[in-house]
């Protein structure tokens, strides 16, 4: 694979901070100040792992000095994996990619085994699923561990026996919900997150972001897919260089992967 015309230093800046740092073991305590006086958050999580758009996105992030939230179906790239629908029917990369892209300083977590929805099936096929995505994770991801880990639910899709259940396996689970959370915060495990498709997302983002923008604080947690026309509401690679760049120039602001923002909070 060659190289990016970005360079491949494995930093995150946050929004605001003016200041980049090496992704080691100490990140999370150098961030911890660096966030403390922020009131709003956002993380745009970009769901099931397409390679094109998933490398696109990463050098658009690099270019900002900030780190994507990619979430990928654990065996999307297996020769026998089963589509689960029409918007999924592009390349899905494997772990020699989410390798590469976690030590750039990327967020590769989890969004299922085979993309199933787990509101269709019985509770425990749906725990098993968890596990076996869960443990596949373990030993394809450098580094992986349940404890740190944001389950991503399969169309944003699940029940509260399983939400109850999930709890205790990982650090926190995004499902569907209102797009704006509580500022990230110790023991937060419920994620809800707001999306829009399957057509441009772009315009219905924006409006998203202006109502974080005109609360005194919020975590906005917005689910995206691929970028110029890949996946279920994309949006272009153009429109998310031009909307990071107004971001990250507004002080109150950090913009994170969600497992990152969980880790460096305070209380």
């Amino acid at each position: 694979m060659g190289m990016s015309k970005y360079d491949r230093r494995r930093w995150i800046r946050v929004a605001g901070a003016g200041t980049a740092a090496l992704v080691a073991p100490g990140i999370f305590k150098w961030l911890q100040p660096v966030v403390a006086d922020k009131k709003h958050f956002i993380t745009l999580s970009f769901d099931d792992g397409f390679k094109k758009s998933s490398l696109l996105t990463a050098e658009i992030f690099e270019k900002h000095k900030l780190s994507a939230c990619i979430n990928v179906v654990a065996t999307g790239h297996e020769k026998d994996f089963k589509i689960p629908d029409e918007w999924q029917v592009t390349e899905k990369g494997d772990f020699v990619l989410w390798n590469e892209l976690k030590a750039r300083g990327h967020e590769i977590m989890p969004h299922g085994y085979k993309h199933a929805n787990k509101t269709t099936m019985p509770l425990q096929e749906a725990k098993d699923l968890v596990t076996r995505c869960l443990d596949y994770f373990s030993k394809q991801l450098d580094g992986f561990k349940s404890g740190e880990a944001i389950f991503n639910m399969p169309y944003n899709a699940s029940t509260p026996e399983l939400e109850t259940w999930l709890s205790d396996q990982v650090m926190a689970f995004r499902t569907g919900g209102p797009g704006i959370n509580l500022v990230p915060h110790k023991g937060q495990k419920k994620l809800t997150c707001s999306a829009f498709g399957p057509g441009s997302t772009e315009k219905h983002l924006e409006k998203e972001i202006d109502a974080l923008l005109k609360q005194p604080s919020g975590w906005l947690i917005y689910n995206t897919h691929g970028l110029n026309g890949e996946g279920w509401g994309p949006m272009s690679a153009d429109f998310l260089d031009r909307l990071l760049a107004r971001l990250t120039a507004i002080d109150s602001l950090a913009i994170l992967p969600a497992g990152t923002a969980l880790l460096t909070a305070k209380e």
